[in-house]
């Protein structure tokens, strides 16, 4: 079996989030006002948002880490298409690996949980804690995080992923709360709205419907269908309305690291 007998992986998406480009192009113009010289992406996936930043700074340099291979491959022919090449580095291995830091500016897009080792929501703390460390004074993180919009039900969170739980996130209130705990002011709070949701949810599984749907005999068929269909049951029974994404650009309080 080859490549191209498999479906293609998330070519429908450009971010691995909810995020929209207006959204998007609202923050790397507010990031990149601090002219940050150097960027580090934590679980970067191809890195769309750090690659947006350094083309907005001229001079600025990056580092994504990324356990996926072809994420990071991605990432780097991106940054070729776009004569970057020569400021960004696609590195292979632990997101949580902080040896790469310090940086003006950390992104952390829905990656937390590999700064920590610890269970939800205790993780985030302590992943908040780990940027604090590899922020340089004055700069800033962005950091991409979950939060419930409101309480899920039993039948909500039975739908959701295995083990789903209600504790499993805080709020948003309680998001920021943990980030000031951890050494940092909130210079903007937003969240994703319903429509980037969708598109994400949709960009999501979008490639592998149409390969479903053209291979509906495939070996692999069967298998794939189950996944998704699972996949889709968790978004609309479980989690849509109920799970949020919280955008956060936070600056570390001086001394407190």
């Amino acid at each position: 079996m080859t490549e191209t007998d498999l479906p293609p992986r998330l070519t429908r998406l450009t971010f691995l989030g909810p995020l929209s480009e207006a959204r998007a192009a609202r923050i790397v113009d507010r990031l990149g006002r601090g002219a940050p010289a150097r960027v580090l992406d934590i679980g970067c996936g191809w890195g769309e948002l750090m690659l947006r930043v350094l083309d907005a700074v001229p001079g600025a340099t990056g580092i994504g880490i990324d356990l996926n291979g072809e994420d990071l491959a991605r990432g780097r022919a991106n940054a070729e298409a776009r004569a970057l090449s020569g400021r960004v580095e696609f590195v292979e291995g632990p997101a949580g690996e902080t040896s790469h830091g310090p940086a003006d500016l950390v992104l952390c897009l829905g990656a937390s949980h590999a700064l920590s080792d610890e269970e939800p929501p205790r993780h985030t703390a302590d992943a908040l804690r780990a940027l604090r460390r590899i922020v340089t004074p004055g700069g800033r993180v962005l950091l991409a995080e979950c939060f419930w919009q409101r309480s899920p039900t039993s039948a909500e969170l039975a739908a959701m992923w295995p083990d789903a739980h209600a504790d499993e996130h805080h709020d948003l209130a309680g998001l920021v709360d943990v980030a000031a705990a951890a050494g940092f002011r909130p210079l903007w709070i937003e969240t994703a709205g319903d429509d980037e949701w969708e598109e994400f949810e949709s960009g999501y599984q979008s490639d592998v419907e149409e390969w479903l749907a053209a291979h509906p005999d495939h070996p692999l068929a069967q298998e794939t269908r189950e996944r998704v269909d699972r996949h889709r049951a968790s978004w609309l029974r479980g989690y849509r309305g109920v799970l949020g994404m919280a955008y956060l650009t936070l600056v570390p309080v001086d001394g407190t690291a």
